[in-house]
């Protein structure tokens, strides 16, 4: 049995949680690796509809240990709120269900405060934060002054690590005109949940040793997409973590020689949310009729989605970082009915044409695509669940992307249900 790592291959919201669902059913753990709360996954089970930030999507399903790892920071009051809505919809949440790193990050009401004062205040590029602490809560761990889960067993403790950070937090509030924080107010608050966090904390990569010493499956759970990783993505539009699989292994104490198989969800067509380049952007009525179709809309912000043609160039990029084995491609469906489709192949750039994005922030911005363009169709791939059900130019324009990209199709999404799948190889198993 193999240890799965899913990531998504473009800049996230390509439908990872339907297919990880799919997977966390045939996974013994579960684990989220990086990211925060500023992340959303919904799914659809029996008709119901589960939507995710924090947990891990295997806390749906019974039997599964579900983990979340070093690498996330975590809001502890958004955890405890989304464990109340779950359990609301029934999903037992017990610490043998639930583990969570004790060496993880914890995000600070003054880290959603700064990453909105930050984003107002810029006179220059706004980021498009989701203003959920994020980004100020991984510099506080990088600069090593953070409140970490494990503190939450002593208010002592608490207390001098709340001393250190708001050394550095009241500087920055004095300077933006903001008062001063009390830490003692914030340790009362944090001492009043940490009895209902602390049974399901330990030491996650003991807990990862056992599963892979006892043949259990692992599946690793990445928020977001690729291009949005701190370094590999469009910086400085990016999130504050590494999104590629690399971090699957750093971000939840497990060698990554245990990572055995990676798979990339890929969008059939490309979207993005809030600011950066996006070369195959189409601000016309192919964009409205894909980001209409394809209810293209956050799960945490609800904010509409930029929308434009598959970028062969990107993926090909990020697959390749992240050295995935096979990609999932879902929202085939979205396609249907347009008489073209066009698929980036290349970018002119400085007068000559590359095959890849470069890291220089004018240098995107000024890329242009360079499009093949392929026959559409006009039958549904709607609930498809064989390629006997496929239009032949369906299947012409799936083989396509895969020369295009270098990584087969592994599997094909045709709507948001989870029967709904077309499995070419089994990621567990291959």
């Amino acid at each position: 049995m193999g240890n799965v790592v899913v990531i998504g291959s473009q800049w996230g919201d390509e439908g990872k949680g339907k297919i990880v669902d799919w997977l966390s059913e045939r996974a013994d753990v579960v684990v989220r690796f990086q990211g925060g709360h500023n992340a959303g996954h919904t799914l659809v089970i029996d008709g119901t509809v589960y939507k995710l930030s924090l947990l891990p999507s295997g806390i749906v399903r019974g039997g599964k240990t579900s983990v979340i790892g070093n690498g996330v920071v975590i809001d502890p009051w958004a955890l405890l709120s989304e464990m109340d809505t779950l359990r609301g919809q029934d999903v037992e949440i017990t610490p043998e269900t639930l583990q969570i790193a004790a060496n993880a990050t914890l995000i600070m009401p003054y880290h959603r405060e700064l990453d909105a004062l930050r984003e107002d205040a810029s006179k220059g590029v706004k980021i498009g934060t989701t203003r959920r602490g994020i980004g100020p809560a991984y510099e506080d761990k990088v600069g090593r002054r953070a409140v970490r889960v494990c503190d939450l067993h002593s208010r002592e403790l608490v207390e001098a690590r709340l001393e250190v950070a708001l050394t550095h937090h009241n500087a920055l509030r004095r300077g933006l005109g903001e008062a001063e924080i009390n830490g003692k107010e914030i340790a009362d608050d944090l001492m009043q949940l940490a009895d209902k966090i602390l049974p399901y904390v330990t030491n996650v990569w003991s807990t990862l040793e056992k599963a892979e010493e006892s043949d259990q499956r692992i599946l690793f759970e990445g928020a977001q997409g690729a291009l949005l990783d701190v370094d590999h993505g469009t910086y400085p539009f990016v999130t504050s973590s590494n999104t590629i699989a690399g971090q699957a292994a750093g971000g939840s104490g497990m060698g990554p020689a245990s990572l055995d198989y990676v798979l990339g969800i890929t969008k059939a067509y490309t979207t993005r949310v809030g600011s950066g380049p996006f070369p195959t952007e189409q601000e016309n009525e192919i964009g409205q009729y894909l980001g209409e179709k394809g209810h293209e809309f956050g799960t945490v912000t609800g904010r509409s989605r930029r929308c434009g043609w598959f970028d062969a160039v990107l993926v090909r990029q990020t697959l390749a970082i992240s050295g995935v084995t096979g990609i999932a491609l879902t929202k085939l469906d979205v396609l249907d009915g347009l008489e073209e489709l066009k698929v980036c192949v290349g970018y002119k750039h400085k007068g000559e044409v590359i095959d890849y994005l470069p890291y220089g922030m004018e240098d995107q911005a000024n890329v242009e695509p360079v499009y093949e363009t392929l026959e559409g169709w006009s039958e549904s791939t709607f609930g498809a669940r064989s390629w006997a059900d496929l239009p032949a130019t369906a299947v012409k324009y799936i083989r396509r992307i895969e020369e295009l990209i270098g990584v087969p199709v592994a599997m094909l999404s045709t709507s948001p249900e989870r029967d709904d799948t077309i499995l070419v190889r089994d990621p567990f198993k291959d």
